[in-house]
Protein backbone atom coordinates (compact mmCIF):
# COMPACT_ATOMS: atom_id res chain seq x y z
CA UNK A 1 0.00 0.00 0.00
CA UNK A 2 1.81 3.29 -1.01
CA UNK A 3 1.88 6.38 1.12
CA UNK A 4 0.87 9.61 0.66
CA UNK A 5 3.77 11.18 -0.71
CA UNK A 6 4.64 7.93 -2.39
CA UNK A 7 1.58 8.86 -4.46
CA UNK A 8 2.27 12.27 -5.14
CA UNK A 9 5.62 11.17 -6.30
CA UNK A 10 4.68 9.01 -9.02
CA UNK A 11 1.75 11.15 -10.02
CA UNK A 12 4.12 14.59 -10.34
CA UNK A 13 6.42 12.18 -12.85
CA UNK A 14 3.64 11.40 -14.95
CA UNK A 15 1.93 15.00 -14.98
CA UNK A 16 5.94 16.20 -16.04
CA UNK A 17 6.23 13.22 -18.57
CA UNK A 18 3.10 13.28 -20.40
CA UNK A 19 2.18 16.70 -19.93
CA UNK A 20 5.28 18.39 -20.08
CA UNK A 21 4.70 20.32 -17.26
CA UNK A 22 7.25 22.27 -14.77
CA UNK A 23 8.27 20.26 -11.80
CA UNK A 24 7.05 22.92 -9.45
CA UNK A 25 3.45 23.29 -11.50
CA UNK A 26 2.90 19.12 -11.57
CA UNK A 27 3.64 18.97 -8.01
CA UNK A 28 1.06 21.16 -6.91
CA UNK A 29 -1.69 20.19 -9.61
CA UNK A 30 -0.25 16.47 -7.38
CA UNK A 31 -1.13 18.00 -4.32
CA UNK A 32 -4.40 19.63 -5.27
CA UNK A 33 -5.97 16.06 -6.58
CA UNK A 34 -4.78 14.61 -3.71
CA UNK A 35 -5.99 16.85 -1.22
CA UNK A 36 -9.45 16.55 -3.05
CA UNK A 37 -9.39 12.88 -3.32
CA UNK A 38 -8.88 13.13 0.40
CA UNK A 39 -11.90 15.40 0.64
CA UNK A 40 -10.57 18.85 0.69
CA UNK A 41 -8.06 18.48 3.06
CA UNK A 42 -4.90 21.17 3.84
CA UNK A 43 -1.83 21.31 2.16
CA UNK A 44 -0.16 21.57 5.88
CA UNK A 45 -2.41 18.22 6.39
CA UNK A 46 -0.81 16.28 3.30
CA UNK A 47 2.78 17.43 4.55
CA UNK A 48 1.81 16.31 8.29
CA UNK A 49 0.66 12.82 6.83
CA UNK A 50 3.00 12.29 4.01
CA UNK A 51 4.54 9.23 5.44
CA UNK A 52 0.46 7.98 6.13
CA UNK A 53 -0.26 4.77 3.82
CA UNK A 54 -3.29 5.72 1.46
CA UNK A 55 -6.14 3.62 2.24
CA UNK A 56 -7.49 1.89 -1.30
CA UNK A 57 -10.53 3.67 -1.91
CA UNK A 58 -8.35 6.91 -1.52
CA UNK A 59 -5.68 5.51 -3.73
CA UNK A 60 -8.98 4.79 -6.29
CA UNK A 61 -10.36 7.78 -6.37
CA UNK A 62 -7.05 9.62 -6.60
CA UNK A 63 -5.94 7.74 -9.49
CA UNK A 64 -9.25 8.35 -11.39
CA UNK A 65 -8.51 12.01 -10.61
CA UNK A 66 -5.17 11.84 -11.88
CA UNK A 67 -6.27 10.29 -15.32
CA UNK A 68 -8.75 12.73 -15.73
CA UNK A 69 -6.09 15.56 -16.07
CA UNK A 70 -3.42 13.29 -17.58
CA UNK A 71 -6.30 13.53 -20.45
CA UNK A 72 -5.72 17.20 -20.54
CA UNK A 73 -8.94 17.92 -18.42
CA UNK A 74 -8.28 21.33 -16.86
CA UNK A 75 -7.41 20.85 -12.95
CA UNK A 76 -10.29 23.72 -12.06
CA UNK A 77 -12.70 21.40 -14.01
CA UNK A 78 -11.79 18.54 -11.67
CA UNK A 79 -11.97 20.36 -8.66
CA UNK A 80 -15.18 22.59 -9.64
CA UNK A 81 -13.50 25.45 -8.41
CA UNK A 82 -10.77 28.07 -8.87
CA UNK A 83 -9.08 30.93 -6.73
CA UNK A 84 -9.39 34.53 -8.01
CA UNK A 85 -8.84 37.58 -5.99
CA UNK A 86 -9.42 35.98 -2.70
CA UNK A 87 -12.75 34.51 -3.74
CA UNK A 88 -13.16 30.19 -4.37
CA UNK A 89 -15.16 30.13 -7.44
CA UNK A 90 -17.18 27.48 -8.64
CA UNK A 91 -16.40 26.65 -12.71
CA UNK A 92 -17.71 24.42 -15.10
CA UNK A 93 -16.92 23.65 -18.93
CA UNK A 94 -19.59 25.91 -19.23
CA UNK A 95 -17.56 29.02 -18.49
CA UNK A 96 -13.80 30.03 -19.29
CA UNK A 97 -11.72 29.36 -16.08
CA UNK A 98 -10.35 32.44 -14.35
CA UNK A 99 -7.11 33.40 -14.27
CA UNK A 100 -4.48 35.82 -12.71
CA UNK A 101 -4.22 37.87 -15.60
CA UNK A 102 -7.38 39.25 -15.66
CA UNK A 103 -6.39 40.11 -11.95
CA UNK A 104 -5.00 43.29 -14.14
CA UNK A 105 -8.60 43.80 -15.27
CA UNK A 106 -10.10 44.17 -11.41
CA UNK A 107 -7.04 46.46 -10.16
CA UNK A 108 -7.80 48.84 -12.50
CA UNK A 109 -11.13 49.05 -12.36
CA UNK A 110 -11.12 49.18 -8.62
CA UNK A 111 -8.76 52.33 -8.81
CA UNK A 112 -11.20 54.22 -10.88
CA UNK A 113 -14.47 53.09 -8.44
CA UNK A 114 -14.36 55.32 -5.04
CA UNK A 115 -14.16 53.55 -2.07
CA UNK A 116 -16.76 56.13 -0.74
CA UNK A 117 -20.42 56.72 -2.94
CA UNK A 118 -22.71 54.32 -4.82
CA UNK A 119 -21.64 53.71 -8.39
CA UNK A 120 -23.05 51.71 -11.18
CA UNK A 121 -21.32 49.16 -12.68
CA UNK A 122 -21.17 46.73 -15.63
CA UNK A 123 -19.50 43.56 -16.23
CA UNK A 124 -19.99 42.07 -19.97
CA UNK A 125 -19.36 38.24 -20.87
CA UNK A 126 -19.40 37.48 -16.66
CA UNK A 127 -18.90 33.73 -17.04
CA UNK A 128 -18.32 32.49 -13.86
CA UNK A 129 -18.61 36.26 -12.54
CA UNK A 130 -15.17 36.31 -11.58
CA UNK A 131 -14.75 40.13 -12.18
CA UNK A 132 -18.08 41.08 -11.11
CA UNK A 133 -18.04 39.57 -7.90
CA UNK A 134 -14.21 40.47 -7.19
CA UNK A 135 -15.45 44.54 -7.56
CA UNK A 136 -18.66 43.84 -5.18
CA UNK A 137 -16.53 42.41 -2.96
CA UNK A 138 -14.10 45.35 -2.48
CA UNK A 139 -16.70 48.04 -3.16
CA UNK A 140 -19.79 46.63 -1.33
CA UNK A 141 -21.94 50.33 -1.77
CA UNK A 142 -21.73 49.57 -5.46
CA UNK A 143 -24.87 48.31 -7.77
CA UNK A 144 -23.01 45.55 -10.26
CA UNK A 145 -24.85 44.08 -13.07
CA UNK A 146 -23.29 41.17 -14.95
CA UNK A 147 -24.64 40.11 -18.29
CA UNK A 148 -23.72 36.62 -20.34
CA UNK A 149 -25.07 35.38 -23.09
CA UNK A 150 -24.61 31.57 -22.12
CA UNK A 151 -27.64 30.51 -19.51
CA UNK A 152 -25.59 28.12 -17.83
CA UNK A 153 -22.50 29.81 -17.36
CA UNK A 154 -24.83 32.88 -15.51
CA UNK A 155 -25.91 30.11 -13.87
CA UNK A 156 -23.12 29.24 -12.16
CA UNK A 157 -21.81 32.74 -11.65
CA UNK A 158 -25.45 33.38 -9.73
CA UNK A 159 -24.48 30.19 -7.59
CA UNK A 160 -20.71 31.99 -6.83
CA UNK A 161 -22.74 35.09 -5.78
CA UNK A 162 -25.30 33.01 -2.96
CA UNK A 163 -22.23 31.58 -1.70
CA UNK A 164 -20.10 34.55 -1.33
CA UNK A 165 -23.52 36.37 -0.19
CA UNK A 166 -23.10 38.91 -2.84
CA UNK A 167 -26.34 38.17 -5.05
CA UNK A 168 -28.85 40.86 -4.87
CA UNK A 169 -31.85 39.47 -2.94
CA UNK A 170 -35.04 40.95 -1.43
CA UNK A 171 -34.59 41.25 2.31
CA UNK A 172 -37.59 40.23 4.88
CA UNK A 173 -37.68 43.91 6.23
CA UNK A 174 -37.91 47.35 4.90
CA UNK A 175 -37.82 45.87 1.45
CA UNK A 176 -34.58 46.74 0.80
CA UNK A 177 -32.11 44.71 -1.26
CA UNK A 178 -28.90 42.35 0.16
CA UNK A 179 -25.82 41.81 -1.78
CA UNK A 180 -24.89 44.04 -4.91
CA UNK A 181 -24.94 41.74 -7.95
CA UNK A 182 -27.46 41.56 -10.32
CA UNK A 183 -27.66 38.92 -13.61
CA UNK A 184 -29.03 39.82 -16.75
CA UNK A 185 -29.00 36.83 -19.81
CA UNK A 186 -28.36 38.33 -23.10
CA UNK A 187 -25.59 39.31 -25.52
CA UNK A 188 -23.30 42.24 -24.67
CA UNK A 189 -25.97 45.17 -24.03
CA UNK A 190 -29.06 43.74 -25.45
CA UNK A 191 -30.54 42.81 -22.30
CA UNK A 192 -29.81 46.37 -20.61
CA UNK A 193 -32.37 48.90 -22.36
CA UNK A 194 -31.39 52.26 -21.23
CA UNK A 195 -29.56 51.55 -18.37
CA UNK A 196 -26.26 53.69 -17.82
CA UNK A 197 -22.96 53.17 -15.96
CA UNK A 198 -20.03 54.42 -14.41
CA UNK A 199 -17.61 51.83 -15.60
CA UNK A 200 -18.05 49.42 -17.94
CA UNK A 201 -15.76 46.28 -17.60
CA UNK A 202 -15.35 42.88 -19.81
CA UNK A 203 -13.16 40.28 -20.21
CA UNK A 204 -14.43 39.22 -23.71
CA UNK A 205 -13.23 36.36 -26.62
CA UNK A 206 -10.37 37.99 -28.25
CA UNK A 207 -8.41 35.06 -29.65
CA UNK A 208 -8.12 34.61 -33.25
CA UNK A 209 -10.12 32.23 -34.51
CA UNK A 210 -7.29 30.42 -36.14
CA UNK A 211 -5.25 30.50 -33.60
CA UNK A 212 -3.10 27.28 -33.06
CA UNK A 213 -3.27 27.66 -29.21
CA UNK A 214 -6.74 27.08 -29.10
CA UNK A 215 -6.19 23.51 -29.74
CA UNK A 216 -3.64 23.17 -26.82
CA UNK A 217 -3.47 22.81 -22.65
CA UNK A 218 -6.72 24.15 -21.01
CA UNK A 219 -7.86 26.02 -23.99
CA UNK A 220 -9.37 22.87 -25.86
CA UNK A 221 -11.50 22.24 -23.16
CA UNK A 222 -13.09 25.89 -22.51
CA UNK A 223 -16.20 27.11 -24.89
CA UNK A 224 -14.72 28.29 -27.87
CA UNK A 225 -17.76 31.38 -27.74
CA UNK A 226 -15.91 32.96 -24.74
CA UNK A 227 -11.98 32.31 -25.87
CA UNK A 228 -12.57 33.54 -30.21
CA UNK A 229 -13.78 36.47 -31.75
CA UNK A 230 -13.55 36.59 -35.65
CA UNK A 231 -9.97 36.84 -38.19
CA UNK A 232 -8.55 39.29 -35.76
CA UNK A 233 -9.71 38.55 -32.22
CA UNK A 234 -11.50 41.83 -32.18
CA UNK A 235 -14.83 41.41 -33.66
CA UNK A 236 -16.47 41.01 -29.77
CA UNK A 237 -14.28 44.25 -28.76
CA UNK A 238 -15.16 45.96 -31.62
CA UNK A 239 -19.26 45.21 -30.78
CA UNK A 240 -18.50 46.62 -27.17
CA UNK A 241 -16.82 49.73 -27.91
CA UNK A 242 -19.34 50.56 -30.52
CA UNK A 243 -22.09 50.46 -27.79
CA UNK A 244 -20.73 51.32 -24.64
CA UNK A 245 -21.09 55.23 -25.41
CA UNK A 246 -25.25 54.76 -24.78
CA UNK A 247 -24.80 52.91 -21.63
CA UNK A 248 -21.80 55.06 -20.03
CA UNK A 249 -22.72 58.24 -18.22
CA UNK A 250 -20.39 61.39 -18.58
CA UNK A 251 -16.79 60.63 -17.51
CA UNK A 252 -17.42 56.97 -17.28
CA UNK A 253 -14.89 54.70 -17.87
CA UNK A 254 -14.70 51.35 -20.36
CA UNK A 255 -12.01 48.89 -19.24
CA UNK A 256 -11.20 46.04 -21.49
CA UNK A 257 -9.10 42.98 -21.44
CA UNK A 258 -7.05 41.95 -24.30
CA UNK A 259 -4.44 39.81 -25.73
CA UNK A 260 -1.03 40.76 -25.21
CA UNK A 261 -0.05 42.13 -29.12
CA UNK A 262 -3.72 44.21 -28.94
CA UNK A 263 -3.22 46.97 -26.79
CA UNK A 264 -2.51 49.59 -29.81
CA UNK A 265 -5.26 48.11 -31.93
CA UNK A 266 -7.53 48.62 -29.01
CA UNK A 267 -6.28 51.71 -28.84
CA UNK A 268 -6.96 53.06 -31.73
CA UNK A 269 -10.59 51.64 -32.10
CA UNK A 270 -11.61 53.74 -28.34
CA UNK A 271 -9.74 56.58 -29.97
CA UNK A 272 -11.84 56.42 -33.00
CA UNK A 273 -15.30 55.94 -31.10
CA UNK A 274 -14.10 59.51 -29.40
CA UNK A 275 -13.24 57.91 -26.10
CA UNK A 276 -10.90 60.18 -24.14
CA UNK A 277 -7.61 59.58 -21.86
CA UNK A 278 -7.03 56.29 -23.48
CA UNK A 279 -4.19 54.32 -21.60
CA UNK A 280 -3.20 51.05 -20.93
CA UNK A 281 -2.55 48.86 -17.55
CA UNK A 282 0.12 45.89 -17.40
CA UNK A 283 -0.53 42.66 -16.05
CA UNK A 284 2.87 41.50 -13.76
CA UNK A 285 5.14 40.62 -16.60
CA UNK A 286 5.06 43.97 -18.06
CA UNK A 287 2.49 43.22 -20.65
CA UNK A 288 -0.45 45.87 -21.63
CA UNK A 289 -2.91 43.55 -20.55
CA UNK A 290 -6.02 46.05 -20.42
CA UNK A 291 -6.92 49.15 -22.32
CA UNK A 292 -9.49 52.01 -20.80
CA UNK A 293 -10.74 55.36 -21.85
CA UNK A 294 -12.96 57.68 -20.65
CA UNK A 295 -16.08 58.78 -22.28
CA UNK A 296 -16.64 62.46 -21.80
CA UNK A 297 -20.14 62.62 -23.28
Amino acid sequence: MPTIQQALREAQQQLCSRLNLETREARNEARMLMSHALGNVEHAWLIAHESDALPPEIASAFQDLLHRRLAGEPVAYILGNREFFGLRLAVSPATLIPRPDTETLVETALARIPSEGAREVLDLGTGTGAIALAIAAHRPQCRVVAVDACAAALQVARQNAEMLGLAATESDDHGMTKGNVEFRLGSWFAPLADLKFDVIVSNPPYIRNDDPHLQLGDLRHEPISALASGADGLDDIRIIVQHAPAHLMPSGWLLLEHGYDQADAVATLMRDTDFANVQHAHDLAGIARVTLGQWIG
